[in-house]
């Protein structure tokens, strides 16, 4: 299966709202977090966002942020048809992609503890930093070889 980026645009924010709403309510709900539909709009202006295409269907989200040392996954999204499939893994290397072409020294994210999604990113060569609450931190230093 091959996959491609695709700058999101305003139109694009209710499939990625309801594809996070529908792969993480389970998880704010087991830790007793509210989910906010506004918060999630909110948060969308100021990221930069895809679209992760497969046969130019939406199969996936992702959001990123940066600061002057490291790119953020703030957002990695992908239909559960379409799991185990290599999006994630695939949308990891472009994100890797991204960071050395810019010269970030790191990615980042947070993820919550009991996600499977943790052992893609272990996978990817990222390593837990800490832990805050119920989430992980997530680094990789661009330096490490990716699997």
């Amino acid at each position: 299966m091959s996959f491609e980026l695709r700058f999101a645009s305003i139109e694009d924010l209710a499939f990625a709202r309801e594809l996070t709403c529908r792969n993480m309510l389970r998880y704010y709900m087991r830790h007793e977090l509210p989910w906010q539909d506004h918060a999630f709009d909110e948060a969308w202006s100021d990221r930069q966002n895809w679209l992760v295409l497969s046969e130019n269907v939406a199969v996936g989200y992702l959001s990123l942020s940066r600061d002057m040392r490291a790119i953020y996954i703030r957002e990695l999204q992908v239909a559960e048809a379409f799991h185990r499939q290599g999006a994630g893994s695939w949308t990891v290397d472009q994100v890797v992609s991204m960071a050395q072409r810019e010269r970030r020294q790191a990615i980042r994210l947070t993820v919550f503890e009991d996600n499977p999604a943790r052992n893609l990113y272990e996978r990817k060569g990222l390593q837990v930093q800490g832990k805050d609450m119920c989430f992980l931190r997530m680094q990789l230093d661009i330096s490490t070889h990716v699997l």
